[in-house]
């Protein structure tokens, strides 16, 4: 007889192990938030008693446990509180709308706006003319889709004090016209940071409550765990009131953010915090930036873009970036560096090269996006081992006829090689899958679906992007389980379903690895496990 029985134990069902020494099984049983056993059904029952939560899984695909690669939950949680402006087509729509909340608000009520689309401008500028009049007075704050900048109206820029140019030690900007009064256009966080101080901030109680049911919502789409790539004053209070109320329910690794200007003490500051943590949630990691994005012209390529922009790094002194990177790795904290342009990735992989070795155990040094890349970087990512953190659903963005205004601002050279997953993965390289949500959802069965799809599941009638760059089933459900764990030096003890592995399960209705991808995000998530602990059940 066992010594020790299982908590839970599931049977009959398939399970896709992605253990190559056992890649499939029917069962497992689970103890302490560890699995214990996988393999036929009577096997499983033998180390079960009476006490063992049996699970019939008849019906049910097991694969481990899905991870979203790049999210951020709570500074999403606070953009997502306003308005969803992303089916806006027109400015007229976004007037529209921005008039009826106003009348439903009142007069000095903020009006928080996210997912704006820059295609609806017509090529023109982001200005506060567009909005002020059917405002009529009230301060507006609204966030385009990338959230790498944001529309401020009149009433806003003033109860924040910004009445002219702004000096920044990065890359940002508060867009001023020619007589230097700002036009509403904030580029880049710090920018966006001096309006959003003048708006109401949530309290710690409302932000646990609003993430324990985004948390809900991401179990019940099969999600357990997600890299965060944000780290905000309200982050950690949140988290932890999340896990004294039991209400935690994904396996979170956290980066805190290292901006320019930070200096020696800062940077200690960061190392330091790195380790703080409680059983499901720990800060193992720092996000830098190295550009912005291609959509607001404030990426960092080789050549500039349509509009002669694009052409300088988020940190004015690249040296104090590759400085701050060499501190933090010699500290032995990993790095995340967004880094879009493919100037900005030749930097960063200058920079973490001398850190990073192909078969490296431990954490790994990533770069987020890399959205264009010529071949040259395609093949240094895999000779250093630098994790390539890309989302597929970004796609949804992007035409296959170069007409969206990515494309245009790059030109169809850039544009053809847009998020170079396979080419990444078949040249040896890691290639971890997200969502970036906010700025795409989050459900895991989307970015599934993108990555073999090259476009939207939602968009049938769209033409694939770089259909070249697909992946089959198997490579992106291995970018969403198993890579995850290697990127967090976790190999050995998650993203796998073996025994010493943490039970972290996520169970389909449908085998992901044979359903069409244009039906994998309406497949039904039957069953959500995280540290053995039953989240979510259908």
């Amino acid at each position: 007889m066992p010594r020790h029985f299982a908590d839970l134990a599931i049977t009959g069902a398939t399970i896709h192990t992605l253990d190559p020494d056992r890649p499939t099984a029917t069962a497992l049983a689970v103890r302490n938030g560890v699995i214990t056993a996988v393999g036929p059904d009577d096997a499983i029952r033998e180390v079960c008693d009476a006490r063992t939560q049996l699970i019939d899984g008849s019906g049910i695909t097991l694969t481990p446990g899905l991870t979203d690669s790049h999210t951020h939950p709570v500074t999403g949680t606070l953009m997502t509180s306003g308005l969803d402006l992303s089916a806006c087509t027109s400015t007229a729509n976004l007037r529209t709308l921005l008039a009826t909340e106003r009348r439903r608000q009142g007069p000095n009520t903020w009006i928080r706006g996210f997912g704006l689309d820059p295609n609806i401008l017509d090529g023109h500028r982001p200005h506060h003319r567009l909005i002020d009049d059917v405002l009529d007075g009230a301060p507006a704050l609204l966030t385009l889709f990338d959230a790498h900048a944001a529309l401020a109206s009149t009433r806003a820029l003033e109860l924040a004090g910004v009445t002219g140019p702004v000096r920044f030690d990065s890359a940002a900007e508060v867009v001023c016209d020619a007589d230097g009064n700002p036009t509403g256009e904030l580029l880049e966080e710090p920018a966006k940071r001096l309006v959003e101080r003048a708006a109401p901030t949530m309290e710690t109680n409302e932000l646990a409550d609003r993430l324990a049911d985004l948390f809900s919502r991401m179990n019940a789409a099969g999600l357990t765990g997600g890299h965060v790539m944000d780290c905000t004053e309200q982050t950690l209070p949140a988290l932890r009131t999340l896990e004294e109320r039991g209400d935690l329910t994904l396996r979170l690794r956290i980066h805190a953010r290292c901006r320019p200007g930070t200096d020696d003490d800062g940077l200690q500051d960061l190392i330091a915090l790195c380790g703080t943590g409680g059983r499901l949630w720990q800060v193992a990691g720092v996000k830098l930036f190295m550009d912005g994005t291609i959509d607001n012209g404030t990426a960092w390529l080789d050549h500039p873009d349509c509009h002669g922009e694009s052409t300088r790094p988020f940190w004015l002194s690249p040296d104090a970036y590759a400085k701050a990177v060499d501190t933090l790795a010699r500290a032995g904290v990993p790095t995340a560096t967004h880094a879009i342009g493919d100037a900005a990735v030749a930097y960063a992989l200058d920079c973490l090269a001398p850190h990073s070795r192909p078969h490296d155990r431990t954490a790994r040094h990533r770069i987020e996006h890399a959205e264009t890349l010529p071949d040259t970087l395609v093949t240094r990512f895999a000779r250093t081992g630098v994790v390539a953190s890309m989302q597929p659903s970004h796609l949804q963005y992007s035409l296959a006829d170069h007409s969206d205004n990515w494309s245009a601002r790059l030109g169809p050279e850039r544009a053809r090689r847009a998020f170079r997953c396979a080419d990444l993965l078949h040249a040896g390289a890691v290639l971890a899958l997200g969502s970036d949500w906010p700025i795409a959802h989050y459900d895991p069965r989307e970015v599934l679906a993108a990555a073999q799809l090259r476009r939207s599941p939602h968009h049938p009638e769209r033409r694939p992007v770089i259909p070249d760059q697909a992946l089959t089933a198997t490579e992106a459900l291995t970018a969403m389980t198993v890579t995850p764990a290697i990127t967090a030096g976790e190999a050995h003890r998650t993203g796998r379903l073996r025994e010493g592995h943490t039970a972290d399960l996520t169970g389909f209705a449908t085998d992901p690895l044979r359903v069409p991808p244009q039906e994998l995000p309406d497949v039904p998530i039957r069953l959500t496990i995280v540290d053995g602990r039953v989240v979510h059940r259908a």
